[in-house]
């Protein structure tokens, strides 16, 4: 993993059931999953076209202790982990897991926004080279970040403030509010909104690029997951679908076509 500053780096899965959800993934996906072998858990890698896009790994204890649910999560790579999250906190988030190091890998805090939204903070260790260029909408790799948040604007501010990210365009939803388009170095790369009442807690949200919505919707049917929210067209003509997987992690898709 290298480090681009205050860009998404990597992509998390915390499941109850790593061989169940790296079956699901690989099928609805096009994924390919190969173990690692960190000495202290199992951790299993992501790749599409051979290109690592994040980890799979079974919810820690102390996590699953404190009731954490199937998830996935997302590491935003800084050039110094201990001083964001103390930036964090300075900014009303909170810390999850103080900062410590991933042998050979990195360093990683976990953190939540002030509306209790959870991410990751990440170095890498070393000078690793350069990730790839990758082409928007690549199937396999995530094509958009989407934060259902305690309140958009405020939220919006927090990353804003922490990261340096920027307004791009805003689209007015009705009774759904502002979804307010953001810019990592002048690109769009996601969007925030407050969240729907039903939605019992802030979240990042991330959409696979995949080739076509329809199929790759039917294929997470087929393997036990279930449709929240979709097909839809969004502006720019994209298709968009948000699931969960069989153990109940949210997740989302997007294809040019339908």
């Amino acid at each position: 993993m290298a480090t681009p500053s205050c860009k998404f780096v990597w992509y998390e899965l915390m499941t109850r059931d790593t061989d169940a959800a790296a079956s699901f993934y690989q099928n609805v996906a096009g994924w390919e999953i190969k173990p690692f072998g960190l000495a202290e858990h199992a951790y299993s890698i992501i790749s599409a076209a051979q290109i690592d896009v994040g980890g799979l790994m079974p919810i820690p204890d102390e996590a699953r202790e404190a009731g954490a649910q199937p998830c996935w999560l997302g590491y935003i790579g800084v050039d110094d982990v201990d001083l964001y999250t103390q930036r964090v906190t300075e900014a009303g988030g909170a810390v999850l897991r103080a900062p410590g190091d991933i042998p050979e890998v990195g360093r990683f805090s976990v953190v939540t926004d002030p509306h209790g939204a959870v991410f990751m903070l990440f170095k890498s260790a070393g000078n690793p080279p350069p990730r790839p260029s990758i082409t928007p909408g690549t199937p396999g790799h995530i094509g958009w970040h989407e934060l259902h948040a305690g309140d958009g604007p405020s939220a919006f501010a927090f990353y804003a403030k922490l990261f340096g990210w920027s307004k791009a365009d805003a689209v007015d939803m009705g009774p759904m509010g502002i979804y307010q388009l953001f810019a990592i170095d002048s690109e769009p790369v996601g969007g925030m909104m407050t969240k729907m009442e039903h939605i019992p807690r802030p979240f990042w949200l991330f959409y696979i690029n995949v080739e076509a919505i329809d199929a790759a919707l039917q294929r997470a049917l087929d393997g036990g997951g279930s449709l929240i929210s979709g097909p839809h067209e969004v502006p720019g003509g994209s298709w968009i679908v948000q699931c969960t997987d069989p153990q109940g992690a949210v997740f989302a898709m997007v294809a040019a076509q339908r």
